[in-house]
């Protein structure tokens, strides 16, 4: 029996489609997300939300462009939040295009200013027994390249 049989699942595509299909379910997920008010931006942000309600945390998205790979603080977070994720199973992917991830999500609903989108939560909503289908795409694209030791996958974001 296959982990798709067991799961009642398609088999998962091969090679580049199902990276660009991953891209695509992250996309429809921060649009769901944002929508929903289930979205946390902000490295801070985000690691005070875990420090309180870890077990309300859904999904992790870590991300930085080729010049925040100098950034010593910004990697450090990165590999304290990256260890709180895997110690409490949330899945965790990183993207390499934080202004695509910007035109995404926008600025701040509040103040309407750019926010630091270096990290963001995705929380489960308060209606009872949501279920969001690009959530699913990208927990089982996670536990896929888990099966390969890849534990932090890097997701590039549909144009």
């Amino acid at each position: 029996m296959t982990l798709e049989e067991i799961h009642g699942q398609q088999p998962l595509p091969a090679g580049h489609d199902w990276m660009q299909g991953a891209g695509t379910a992250l996309h429809e997920l921060l649009v769901s997300a944002q929508r929903r008010g289930c979205l946390t931006a902000g490295v801070y942000e985000s690691a005070k939300l875990m420090n309180v309600d870890p077990d309300n945390v859904a999904f992790c998205v870590l991300a930085a462009d080729q010049e925040d790979e100098g950034d010593i603080a910004l990697q450090i977070h990165f590999t304290l939040i990256q260890a709180f994720c895997c110690e409490n199973d949330i899945d965790i992917v990183r993207v390499n295009d934080v202004a695509k991830l910007a035109a995404i999500v926008g600025p701040s609903e509040d103040s309407g200013e750019p926010r630091d989108l270096h990290c963001i939560l995705i929380t489960n909503p308060n209606e009872e027994g949501w279920k969001d289908p690009a959530l699913e795409k990208l927990n089982l694209f996670c536990e896929e390249r888990r099966n390969v030791n890849d534990w932090v996958p890097t997701i590039t974001l549909p144009e």
